[in-house]
């Protein structure tokens, strides 16, 4: 399909909306009707945003957006204003993702003046993935995952910061701060294991928070492990602490193969995933003598 007459529609509108603004500025245009040419310049630049959008020309979508956004803000129409950033934010993800961040912390901005901090914290959330997969600045990500959860607890939506917070302990332990991690997997799953419908996940998080403190220390791992059972029954009955057991008693042995054996054996039930297995060869690596991997 040919776009090109929805870029040269777009084109024409950005210029109209110009027009309106300048008009809006000019001695005669601020004495009749001045901020209802800029009202009728804001709507233009959103039309213009979404035939840009049709176009798929997502730069220029994105700053028609932020055109739209600054004008609203001079209007005093704040929520006008953050939406058009958010909007601005959204085109601007498909081509420029550093100035989607910029556009999403001034719609951020907005939303915290305002007193809405659940949807900053969506937006938050927004940024971080950004930062994960596009620019992949982990520490960036964990920042905005962090502020999110801050956000979303003091909304009382703990469900949605423990979410967050996840993701913090799950990087955390990644870049090797595995003191942020252990503390954050402690912190959820105390949170998760009285909730009748979450306290399944709690030992998940025992779990990991254990393979932290192992790859710290084996001792702190074994007195973590008796802590962690005497909090929650339930992690007494889990593979994942049965597993911990026969790692911790390989290691003790400096047994390498007796460890690889343990791992094969739960992994065989429940496939590990890429975090588990990293913490598990760090830990495996700590054996003198050892390969490396888990074969």
């Amino acid at each position: 399909m040919d776009n090109s007459g929805k870029e040269k529609e777009a084109m024409q509108l950005m210029a109209d909306a110009d027009k309106k603004v300048k008009a809006s500025g000019s001695f005669l245009g601020g004495m009749f009707g001045g901020n209802h040419k800029v009202e009728d310049a804001c709507e233009i630049y959103a039309r213009a945003a979404n035939m840009f959008k049709m176009a798929k020309n997502w730069s220029a979508a994105g700053n028609a957006f932020c055109q739209a956004a600054r004008l609203h803000m001079q209007l005093q129409n704040k929520l006008d204003s953050a939406t058009s950033f958010v909007d601005a934010g959204n085109a601007y993800k498909k081509a420029d993702p550093q100035e989607a961040i910029n556009c999403l912390n001034q719609a951020i901005d907005i939303y915290t003046d305002m007193g809405r901090f659940t949807i900053a914290a969506k937006h938050h959330i927004t940024i971080a993935e950004i930062y994960e997969s596009e620019l992949v600045d982990i520490e960036k990500a964990i920042a905005h995952y962090e502020q999110a959860a801050d956000y979303y607890k003091g909304e009382e939506s703990n469900s949605s910061a423990n979410k967050c917070l996840l993701k913090v302990g799950h990087y955390s332990a990644q870049l090797e701060q595995y003191q942020k991690a252990i503390e954050i997997y402690e912190q959820v799953a105390m949170s998760t294991m009285d909730n009748p419908l979450l306290k399944y996940n709690a030992k998940e998080y025992f779990f990991k928070a254990s393979l932290c403190h192992f790859i710290v220390d084996e001792l702190n791992a074994k007195l973590a492990i008796e802590k962690y059972e005497e909090m929650f029954p339930a992690f007494s009955d889990s593979r994942e602490l049965k597993l911990l057991k026969k790692l911790l008693e390989a290691h003790e042995e400096q047994n390498s193969e007796a460890f690889t054996e343990a791992v094969k054996e739960f992994d065989s039930v429940s496939r590990l995933d890429q975090w588990l297995t990293t913490m598990l060869l760090r830990i495996k690596k700590t054996i003198q003598g050892d390969a490396g991997d888990l074969k």
